[in-house]
């Protein structure tokens, strides 16, 4: 048995090489759990892109049919990071779906890990901090509204606050959002997540997994959820451009496995997202990104 993995070609819009957002690192992130075996013998899941209606249970409309017809406003792809023509939209349908699909072979099987997702910064009128749709959020709502959970709970350990999952669910009793984050990090300005754990920067394993110890328990008996979406960014680790915080290669496995196994001993599913990271070695990144999918295999 091997944790059901979601990969699609779609997730690279190949961007330049020398662009600040890494996008090569997801066909890297493939090439890597192939090579090494992490892929079981079924292969990746390969997921449909999202439909216009499940973008909009999380999303403006106008604002999803900007994205659809490439046809987004320029204060809004500076927002973003990049110019969202028509492979960036497929791209964030395709990762969107990805997520979806996480979601639902979670819950029949237990877990499942997406190769990307985690663009937690989108909220329902726009994109925002490399983010155009917000996956996680749009996956919650779609699990939602088919009936197939009553509670969520999102775990988000990007190093950047989950604002835009945050603002989307802020009055959906339903969705309890944490996130534990270098406080100090972008965004500037802070949404109100159920729970945030704000980290002062430099912080190092010890003190994160300590973090990550208090926060669990207290966000599960506050959210009593169905499914767990947990947003694995890496981009906490020391080495990352764009972190605050100083985690190893060994914190983030310990991360990994404290959160998959505080809920698979509760018997609540995971779906797992990447999240963030950032280097220009593409190689290590994306082997920094296979820790996720290594330990969730070891839960199955």
């Amino acid at each position: 048995m091997a944790v059901p993995i979601i990969h699609h070609p779609a997730f690279d819009a190949n961007f330049d090489a020398h662009h600040r957002f890494p996008m090569s690192k997801f066909t890297r992130l493939a090439e890597i759990l192939i090579e090494d075996g992490v892929v079981g013998a079924v292969g990746f899941h390969v997921p449909a892109p999202a439909l216009p209606g499940w973008l909009r249970l999380a999303h403006d409309p106008r604002y999803v049919d900007q994205v659809l017809f490439a046809a987004v406003l320029a204060e809004v792809e500076k927002a973003i990071g990049f110019a969202v023509d028509e492979r960036v939209a497929m791209r964030s349908r395709c990762a969107t779906g990805g997520t979806v699909l996480a979601a639902r072979l979670a819950l029949a099987e237990g877990l499942a890990c997406n190769t990307a997702g985690g663009s937690h910064h989108a909220h329902r009128a726009a994109g925002a901090g490399f983010s155009v749709f917000n996956d996680v959020a749009v996956a919650a709502s779609v699990v939602i509204a088919d009936g197939d959970v009553d509670r969520i709970l999102v775990v988000d350990c990007d190093v950047h606050q989950g604002d835009g999952t945050a603002r989307i669910f802020a009055d959906e009793p339903r969705v309890f959002t944490l996130s534990i984050h270098a406080e100090r990090n972008y965004p500037s300005e802070k949404a109100r997540s159920d729970m945030d754990v704000g980290l002062a920067d430099g912080t190092g394993d010890d003190g994160y997994l300590d973090a990550l110890r208090t926060a669990l328990p207290a966000a599960f008996d506050a959210a009593r959820p169905d499914l767990v979406f947990y947003n694995a960014g890496v981009d906490p680790h020391r080495d990352d451009r764009l972190g605050r915080l100083a985690l190893t290669d060994a914190g983030l496995c310990e991360r990994d496995r404290q959160v998959f196994g505080f809920f698979r001993e509760r018997g609540i599913p995971v779906a797992a997202v990447i999240g963030g990271g950032y280097l220009r070695d593409i190689d290590a990144l994306a082997r920094r990104h296979s820790i996720l999918h290594r330990i969730a295999n070891e839960f199955v």
